[in-house]
Order: structure tokens, then C-alpha cells, then sequence
């Protein structure tokens, strides 16, 4: 499954640089996207197989580039692995338009404006494979504060199983497959300031007794977008340690 071209959005921290790190130590070329630098000095870059775009997925000009510079790079795009996002935990009182937009248009706008600007490169190619981020935060909804996902994030990530379902639809034709990973509560930089209490909570509310670690998520991703995954379309594969039971 070596020298596959993914670019994995988000790739700066937590689940995106779990995917990152995983898709280089196997042997694939990596496109890290994102707003902030990513350490590569943390990676298992060899050799020409990583390069770095610096992107807002909130702009479609900016995505379009990203892809640009992977074909560039690698000669096209194989897979994408989309995992920007920003995450909110206002109480609802304290949201706004403009932060509930601003919540929106990152995760929902740009996981669109990334996967559209792939599916132009890929339909040239003969297809590849996307993966998407949603959020279990759907199933036990959020109300903000004490480190939970807001009312503007939950929405945003509902948001998500519309996209994955209408765009693998849409991108069928094109021999492209659509799915994607809904997450339990996971260490990531999103969830750093989480209180002990919010912590234990988490780990409580999951069967596993514990919050996910990004590479146990990443691992679920790379599934997807590998040929073993080649009859999955269209879904949503929850790597929660069981919290979707809720307790």
C-alpha cells in the first residue's frame, strides 16, 4: 500500500499529524496542510516524500493551491485525509452569528472547499479516496463550557455526515469513494485544556474507561482510504471506545 499521494489536512497537531506520521512511516508521500507550521522534525520524513502548504481550507483559492502543489510534487492525488477543523465550547448564551459562522465555514465550508479541489485533480487521475472528521459530540451533544463541544461545533460536525453522504453520491461516478471517522473525545490540542474532571468524564462516558490517543483514530482513517476499504462508501466509522452507548 507504499507511495500512495494523500494530502492530510490539519497535519499541524492531533489527529492530522497522528495521520501524517503514520501514512510517511509506511512508506506514502504526504501533503501537510494547515494554518500553523507543522513540526517536521517529529516525522518520519525520507528523502522527497513530504512537503508542506501553508492553508486556510476556509478559502477556496488556498485549497486549490494545496492541490496544485501536491501534483506538482507527486504527480496527483491519490487520497485525502481532511481533519482542519476549530473546535468552540461557548455556552449557548455566549454565541453569536458571527462565531456560530465562523465555526461553520471552518469545518463545514472548508471540509467541502478541500474535497472539491481534490475531486477536480482526482476525476483526471481515475479516482482515490476521501475521509472525512465528524464528531461523536453528535450523539451526546455538547452544551460548551467545562471542555465540551458547543452548540456552534456539534452543529458543524452534523454537518459532516451531510457532506460525506451527499458527496459520496456525487463523487461515485468519479471512482472516488467518500467516508468518514467520528471520534470520540481524543488527546489532541483541542482537548489540552480540558479539566481533570471534564477528563475523567470523558473517559467515563466510553467503554474503554479512557479518552482515544490520535494514532488509535489516524489508524481507523488510513483504513479507509486503503484498497481493503474498497466496498465502504458513504459511511461514518465511529473510533469512540465504545461511547456511543453513552452512560
Amino acid at each position: 500500500m507504499a507511495g500512495r499521494n494523500v494530502i492530510v489536512s490539519g497535519a499541524a497537531s492531533g489527529i492530522g499529524f497522528a495521520c501524517a506520521d503514520a501514512l510517511l512511516k509506511q512508506g506514502d508521500n504526504v501533503c501537510a496542510v494547515d494554518i500553523t507550521p507543522v513540526a517536521r522534525e517529529k516525522l518520519a520524513i525520507s528523502g522527497e516524500n513530504f512537503i508542506e502548504v501553508k492553508t486556510d481550507v476556509g478559502d477556496a483559492t488556498q485549497c486549490a493551491a494545496a492541490v496544485d502543489a501536491c501534483v506538482r510534487k507527486f504527480g496527483k492525488v491519490d487520497a485525502l485525509i481532511h481533519m482542519a477543523a476549530i473546535h468552540s465550547t461557548e455556552l449557548w448564551r455566549d454565541i453569536d452569528a458571527a462565531r456560530l459562522d465562523r465555526v461553520l465555514h471552518v469545518n463545514v465550508t472548508g471540509t467541502f472547499l478541500m474535497a472539491q479541489a481534490c475531486a477536480f485533480a482526482m476525476e483526471k487521475t481515475g479516482g482515490g479516496a476521501m475521509v472525512f472528521a465528524t464528531s461523536g459530540s453528535i450523539n451526546l451533544s455538547g452544551v460548551g463550557g467545562h471542555g465540551r463541544g458547543d452548540t456552534a461545533y456539534v452543529a458543524s460536525k452534523a454537518g459532516i455526515i451531510g457532506l460525506t453522504r451527499a458527496l459520496s453520491r456525487c463523487f461515485a461516478p468519479l471512482k472516488i469513494r467518500v467516508n468518514a471517522v467520528s471520534p470520540g473525545s481524543t488527546h489532541t490540542a483541542m482537548t489540552a485544556d480540558y479539566s481533570a474532571e471534564a477528563v475523567k468524564g470523558a473517559g467515563q462516558r466510553s467503554l474503554a474507561g479512557r479518552m482515544g490517543e490520535a494514532p488509535e483514530i489516524a489508524a481507523a482513517a488510513l483504513f479507509l482510504i486503503s484498497k481493503e476499504a474498497s466496498f465502504v462508501y458513504g459511511d461514518i466509522i465511529a473510533v469512540n471506545g465504545g461511547s456511543t452507548f453513552g452512560i
